[in-house]
């Protein structure tokens, strides 16, 4: 199968095997090839919730069938984080069915798939089975809903990310104080370094007010009615703490203040209602690039899904040997280009002095940031990378989501960098795919929405108690 190769090349990164670029591929050779067959994946949830996606593939016995079982592989990884399920039924392809179940399975290569979706989010393993026909899968079915937006009395917003955690008090929705507060949370076995943390910030706000209303958060991980499902910010504290004390550590902080009502959701999708909220638009994908990346999607008709949305862990570079996520141990996902660890990777291959043993990713970010402030090229080039890499990431996104606007932020869009990548991603997608250049519009928050956009629309998820 011949991949073409990309219009526009990542300086740092020629070797980029953009995923819009071989799936289209793939996609027009499955199109001109005889014994072609309709491939249905579903995710069926317990929630009720059915996502189905069709496309055309390979027929078993075609030359480059190997590749169908590459493109599924990349496919199902991509629908498992981006909606989220548990049980995986297939139609069309028997033996991507079984070559699904095996990479998927408790010893497969996505063992790490295996157990945080199937357990840790879901409380189930995670299966892979093949059925008759598409007859046998249940009928599609993707509820939203409408949350946020109420920016009544007195609120409380938080949004806990991997570098410092925020919170803002606000009155019918101005913003009266707000601070940022430093910690390093990722390897702290302690429950109470969070738990006092977090409630340290919501002292520090409700001292500007004259009482508490409500009380709204965002953080990066996977939560589910106010539960912690998973998350990186807590990958430090044991299982059985984590169970006991950080599993409902937001039900303990709604009991400290007094019950009002309280909603956190995950940063990603409070990010795209930030920008929904101030862009007056909907079919927002909110994409913040920090100590990981986040993403967040508002439907075109205003709500907000229950889908995973954890981009950082889709795969938008298809080369085999394309760097590891840490984590998963996967290859070619989305937090090793769009991220502070993407940073630090680009600014080694620049030959910046970052990287090194001990020092903070934040702590190089703002090196790369400050050279890029003062003409540096070689941190230029890093975020001409992200920009292309970008580009070609939106073009892949655009297949799984309808977009009008991608709203892009985070700590490594700051200062000049930021615009540095949203003209490299437009250049690509000019190039690569005029039609979404024209449908998707490409934008940074102002600066007021920076500093108190995402704790406005954190602060706005509870509706007051009438």
């Amino acid at each position: 199968m011949h991949v073409p190769a990309p219009r526009v090349v990542p300086p740092l990164d020629p070797g980029f095997s953009p995923a819009y670029l071989w799936n289209r591929a793939y996609g027009d050779l499955a199109a001109g090839a005889c014994h072609a067959r309709t491939l249905t994946i579903a995710l069926v949830r317990d929630d009720g919730a059915v996502f189905r996606h069709e496309s055309l593939v390979l027929g078993e016995n075609h030359p480059d069938a190997l590749q169908t079982l590459r493109y599924a592989e990349r496919l199902l990884k991509f629908l498992l984080w981006q909606k989220g399920a548990a049980r995986i039924l297939i139609a069309g392809a028997p033996e991507v069915a079984a070559h699904l179940a095996t990479v998927y399975g408790p010893n497969g290569p996505r063992a790490f798939d295996h157990a945080f979706i199937g357990h840790t989010v879901y409380r189930e393993g995670l299966s892979v089975e093949a059925v008759a026909s598409i007859r046998d899968l249940p009928p599609a079915c993707s509820p939203s809903q409408s949350i946020g937006r109420h920016l009544d009395g007195c609120r409380i917003g938080f949004d806990l990310g991997g570098s410092d955690r925020k919170a803002a008090a606000l009155i019918d929705g101005k913003v009266v104080f707000s601070e940022e507060v430093p910690w390093d949370p990722y390897f702290q076995a302690d429950p109470g370094y969070h738990l006092e943390g977090v409630h340290a910030s919501l002292e520090h706000a409700a001292a500007h007010l004259p009482r508490v209303d409500a009380i709204g958060g965002s953080a990066a991980g996977v939560y589910v009615n106010n539960e912690v499902r998973g998350a990186s910010l807590f990958r430090g504290v044991p299982q059985s703490q984590f169970d006991l004390h950080i599993r409902r550590m937001f039900f303990t902080l709604q009991e400290r203040w007094n019950g009002v009502p309280f909603e956190v959701a995950n940063d990603g999708e409070v990010t795209a209602l930030a920008g929904s909220m101030s862009l007056g638009e909907n079919a927002v994908l909110g994409i913040s690039m920090g100590t990981s990346l986040a993403a967040g999607y508002v439907t075109p008709e205003g709500g907000v899904t229950s889908w995973l949305n954890e981009l950082a862990f889709a795969p938008v570079d298809y080369r085999a040997d394309a760097p590891r996520d840490e984590w998963s141990g996967d290859v070619g996902c989305g937090v090793q280009y769009f991220s502070q660890q993407g940073v630090v990777r680009l600014g080694k291959l620049a030959g910046l002095p970052v990287g090194e043993p001990g020092v903070p990713a934040a702590q190089d970010l703002l090196m790369v940031q400050r050279l890029l402030a003062l003409g540096d090229s070689r941190a230029r080039a890093v975020y001409e990378t992200i920009g292309v890499c970008f580009g070609y990431s939106i073009a892949h996104y655009a297949r799984f989501y309808e977009l009008r606007h991608v709203l892009v932020l985070g700590r490594v869009t700051s200062g000049l960098g930021g615009s540095i990548i949203l003209k490299q991603a437009r250049a690509v997608l000019e190039a690569e795919a005029p039609e979404l250049a024209e449908g998707i519009h490409l934008s940074m928050p102002g600066e007021s929405d920076k500093r108190h956009g995402q704790a406005i629309a954190a602060a706005s998820l509870p509706a007051l108690q009438r």
